[in-house]
């Protein structure tokens, strides 16, 4: 008779760690829901999720729901997708962050889109600068976004050296 009071107790014991380890992980943040991008199928988009780091300007990373794709806060402040269209000849801002470049559109400002210029196919990545600053974002980023081989970069009037005048 006494073992019976003694698995009870065992069973209440267990019951009361693993009931609020099963709250925690019900709390857990949800996945993060994207659209994958026209390419995200492509073979180095593939390459680099294998090589997303576990925290961007130290958060952490999120779970998504489409191929190509990385998120990091919570609520996600950094949003990244491969495969999206490879940006043309632009006039918005380019800049170079650890070899690669990246075209800035600050029209939704505070929240940046960075997105790589050169790089087929190539990455976007949407940050929140009022969480993070974007790049610290795509420095943590350039790791993972190398793998992608340069096929060109940004350039300016200044590159372009003395044009000839007609005469």
């Amino acid at each position: 008779m006494s073992l019976r009071p003694a698995r009870l107790r065992r069973a209440l014991r267990a019951a009361a760690v693993i009931a609020p380890a099963a709250l925690l992980l019900a709390a857990c943040a949800p996945i993060v829901p994207f659209e994958a991008a026209p390419d995200a199928a492509d073979a180095d988009c593939a390459s680099l999720v294998v090589r997303l780091p576990d925290t961007v300007a130290e958060l952490p990373k999120r779970e998504t729901n489409a191929q190509g794709t990385g998120a990091w806060g919570e609520p996600a402040s950094v949003l990244l997708r491969c495969g999206v269209p490879v940006p043309g000849p632009t006039t918005e801002r380019c800049v170079s962050v650890d070899g690669i470049d990246w075209i800035i559109d600050e029209s939704d400002a505070p929240r940046y889109l960075f997105t790589t210029y050169g790089r087929t196919p190539a990455v976007e990545v949407l940050v929140d600068n009022d969480v993070v600053g974007g790049t610290t974002a795509i420095a943590d980023l350039s790791n993972a976004v190398g793998v992608i081989p340069a096929d060109g970069g940004c350039t300016s009037v200044d590159d372009l050296g003395e044009v000839p005048s007609e005469g």
